[in-house]
C-alpha cells in the first residue's frame, strides 16, 4: 500500500500537509531530517507513516509519559501497534513489552531518553531490526533551548552504538536557529533535510492586556468564553491555587496542575480537563506538553512567562483542530521580577561545567527582556514572534491585539517633564541612584514609611502625579526608556537615570507622544468592577495577590471558606493600609479583635515580607 492510502487510512486524511510529504519521502530514502513545524501541524505522522512502510521497528524518543500513552492510545485506536516503555510499567511489564517487540508485534516503541542506556533496552536494540530513529521535542537536545534535558545527549550514542545505523528524524515546535544548529551536531544528523513549514498559526489571536485587576479581567474574559474549554497558566504553584480558587467562587467549572499535587489528582484533574468535566485547567508550566486536546478555545497567561519559546509553545496548545483561538497574555511589571527569580534561582543543571552554566543564565536573563518587548510593543504582536524565531511577516498583521485594536497617539509632554523633573531630583539628592519603583512611589505621593525615610517626601516633585493610574505611569517610565530621555543603570539593582537627551524635553520644547492600544471592553469592564469596591489609598496587585493566597491557605488548614477568615474587602483595605503592627492591623475594616488575634501574625508577616521585597527594589524595566 503507498503512502497516499496508508495516510487514509490510518489517519483518516486526503492529502499531506505543508512538509509532511518532503519529510516523508526524505526517511523512506534514507536520509536524516530535521522537520521544526508549529503545535497542531501534524510532525507525528512524519515519522508513524514512514514506520508502517520501513521493514522492522521505529523507535521513538519521547520526553514525556503522558506524550506516550495519548500518542499509543491513539496508535492503537488506527490500527498501528505499538508501545511505550517508561517508568509507569512494572519491571515484569516492561520485560514483556521488548519481549513481544522482539517478535514483531509492534511497527512503533516509544522509550523515554533516559531508558536508552538501560542494560535491558540496549540488550534488546542491538538485537532488533531498528530502521527509524525518531526524536520528538529535539530542542530538548540543547542547552539553549527552554527544555534542555541532559539524557538527549546520549541520543547520537545510542544511534552510533545499534550494529546498522538507522535513519534518524529530529522535530520540535520551536526552535530558534542556533537551537536548529545544535539539534544537528548533537544528534549527529548526516546531511539532513532541514524543513521549516514557519511558525506563523493563523487561526491564533494573540493580545496582550495590562488590566488593574488581573482576576478581575480573567473573570470578564471567561464569561465571553462561557463553554469553551481553555487553560490559564501561571507562574508559580501559589498563583494557581489563587485563581483556581477564584474562579471556582465564581461558579466557573476550573481545576488545577501542578508538581507540588500528587500524581494521583494530577491524573483525575488532567481527565476531567480533556474530558471536558473542567472547562479550565489552571496550571503552571508542568502542564500541556503531549495533551493531545484539540478543542482548546483560549490560553491565558496570567504572568508572563520567562522566555518567548516557552511562550509560543504554552499558547500553541490553543486552536489545534484550526479553529479560532485566543492567546492571552496579562502582563505586569511584577511579571519581570517574578521571572528573573525564577531564573536567578533554579535548579542549576549539573551536567554542565560553571562556566557553561554562566552563559545559560546570561543567555536566560537576555531571552527575558525579549520576553518584556513582546509585551511592552505597540507594534504588530504576531511579527514579533515570528522575527524572534528568525521569519519574515508582514509589518501589519490584522489578527492581533495590536493590530485590530483601536490605538490612539496621546500627548505626553506634560507627564514627561514631570518623571524626568522627578529623576533629576533624586538624582540630585541622591547620586547612587533610586530604582523605578521609588521614583513612582515618590511621584504618586507614596506614604510608604522608606519613601519618608529617604526623605523623598520633602523633594518638590513628591505627588505631583498623584492622580495617575500606576500602570499608566509605568507606561509612560517605560516609554521614555525606550525612547532614550531615561535610561536604567546597573545590573542586580537597576537605577532610573537620566539622558543628554532629557534636556531636550525639559528645556528645549521636545514633544513627546505615546502610542497606546484603547481599553478593550474586557479591561473596562474589569476597571468598573475594581473602582465599585476602591478603598482610599493605592492599591498594590502585587500584595492583594499574596494576601489572597495566604488567606487560601489558612482556610484550607481550617478546613472553612475563604470568606471565612476575610472577605476581598477587607484584603483590599489591607492591602491598601498596610499595616505593620497589631495596633493598625486592628484599624483594617471587617478585623475584629478575635480574628486579629487569630490572624494578625500570619497576615502583618506576608505584609512585612513584601515591604522588604520593595526595599530590595528590584524591579526591571
Amino acid at each position: 500500500m503507498d503512502k497516499k492510502s496508508l495516510l487514509k487510512r490510518h489517519f483518516g486524511h486526503e492529502n499531506f500537509r505543508r512538509g509532511q510529504e518532503e519529510l516523508i519521502d526524505a526517511l523512506l530514502s534514507g536520509r536524516d531530517v530535521l522537520g521544526v513545524m508549529p503545535t497542531g501541524a501534524g510532525k507525528s505522522i512524519c515519522y508513524q507513516l514512514p514506520a508502517l512502510l520501513l521493514p522492522g521497528l521505529t523507535v521513538v524518543v519521547s520526553p514525556l509519559i503522558s506524550l506516550m500513552k495519548d500518542q499509543v492510545a491513539a496508535l492503537t485506536q488506527a490500527g498501528l501497534p505499538a508501545a511505550y516503555l517508561n517508568s509507569s510499567l512494572t519491571p515484569a511489564q516492561q520485560q514483556e513489552a521488548l519481549r513481544r517487540a522482539a517478535a514483531g508485534a509492534y511497527r512503533l516503541i516509544y522509550v523515554a531518553p533516559e531508558r536508552l542506556t538501560s542494560p535491558a533496552f540496549l540488550r534488546f536494540a542491538r538485537s532488533a531490526e531498528i530502521s527509524l530513529v525518531a526524536v520528538d521535542e529535539a530542542h530538548c537536545v540543547s542547552q539553549w533551548g527552554q527544555d534542555f534535558r541532559p539524557s538527549y545527549l546520549d541520543i547520537a550514542g545510542f544511534v552510533a552504538g545499534l550494529p546498522r545505523r538507522p535513519v534518524v528524524g529530529a522535530f520540535t515546535a520551536t526552535a530558534t536557529d542556533k537551537v536548529k544548529a545544535d539539534i544537528g551536531t548533537l544528534l549527529d544528523l548526516r546531511s539532513p533535510l532541514c524543513v521549516t513549514t514557519g511558525f506563523d498559526r493563523p487561526n491564533l489571536f494573540f493580545e496582550v492586556a495590562r488590566p488593574k485587576s488581573k482576576i478581575a479581567y480573567l473573570r470578564a474574559l471567561l464569561a465571553r468564553q462561557r463553554g469553551q474549554s481553555g487553560i490559564v497558566y501561571c507562574a508559580t504553584r501559589k498563583g494557581v491555587e489563587m485563581v483556581c480558587e477564584q474562579l471556582i467562587g465564581s461558579g466557573i467549572a476550573a481545576t488545577r496542575y501542578h508538581a507540588g499535587l500528587s500524581d494521583e489528582e494530577r491524573r483525575k484533574n488532567q481527565d476531567d480537563f480533556v474530558y471536558d468535566r473542567a472547562q479550565v485547567m489552571v496550571a503552571t508550566n508542568a502542564f500541556g506538553m503531549g495533551i493531545d486536546k484539540s478543542n482548546v478555545s483560549f490560553v491565558v497567561h496570567y504572568n508572563m512567562p520567562k522566555n518567548i519559546e516557552s511562550y509560543y509553545q504554552e499558547a500553541g496548545r490553543a486552536g489545534r483542530d484550526g479553529a479560532g483561538a485566543r492567546c492571552v497574555l496579562l502582563f505586569s511589571p511584577n511579571d519581570v521580577r517574578t521571572a528573573r527569580f525564577l531564573i536567578e534561582n533554579g535548579e542549576e543543571n549539573q551536567a554542565l561545567t560553571p562556566e557553561a552554566r554562566a552563559r545559560v543564565r546570561e543567555q536566560d536573563l537576555e531571552r527575558l527582556e525579549r520576553m518584556v518587548g513582546y509585551c511592552k510593543t505597540t507594534k504588530c504582536l504576531r511579527a514579533y514572534l515570528l522575527g524572534y524565531f528568525g521569519e519574515e511577516a508582514p509589518a501589519h498583521c490584522g489578527r492581533c491585539g495590536n493590530c485590530a485594536g483601536e490605538m490612539e497617539e496621546r500627548d505626553i509632554t506634560l507627564e514627561a517633564q514631570k518623571i524626568l523633573s522627578g529623576v533629576a531630583r533624586v538624582e540630585k539628592k541622591y547620586r547612587s541612584g533610586l530604582g523605578i519603583t521609588a521614583v513612582m512611589q515618590m511621584l504618586r505621593g507614596s506614604r510608604e514609611q522608606r519613601i519618608l525615610r529617604l526623605g523623598l517626601d520633602k523633594l518638590p516633585t513628591y505627588g505631583i502625579m498623584q492622580d495617575v493610574d500606576r500602570i499608566q505611569l509605568r507606561a509612560e517610565i517605560d516609554h521614555l526608556l525606550e525612547e532614550g530621555f531615561l535610561t536604567l543603570q546597573g545590573e542586580e539593582y537597576p537605577v532610573l537615570r537620566l539622558t543628554e537627551r532629557a534636556s531636550e524635553v525639559l528645556f528645549h520644547g521636545r514633544r513627546v507622544t505615546l502610542r497606546q492600544r484603547r481599553p478593550t471592553a474586557a479591561e473596562r469592564t474589569a476597571s468598573a468592577r475594581k473602582g465599585a469596591k476602591a478603598m482610599p489609598g493605592p492599591v498594590d496587585d502585587g500584595l492583594f495577590q499574596a494576601l489572597r493566597a495566604l488567606r487560601f491557605q489558612l482556610a484550607q488548614k481550617e478546613s472553612v471558606p475563604a470568606y471565612v477568615v476575610f472577605s476581598n474587602a477587607t484584603l483590599t483595605d489591607m492591602a491598601a493600609r498596610r499595616p505593620a503592627t497589631p495596633e493598625e492591623f486592628l484599624q483594617v475594616s471587617g478585623v475584629g479583635e478575635a480574628k486579629a488575634r487569630k490572624y494578625a501574625k500570619p497576615f502583618l508577616a506576608e505584609i512585612a515580607a513584601w515591604r522588604a521585597g520593595e526595599r530590595g527594589d528590584r524591579s526591571l524595566p
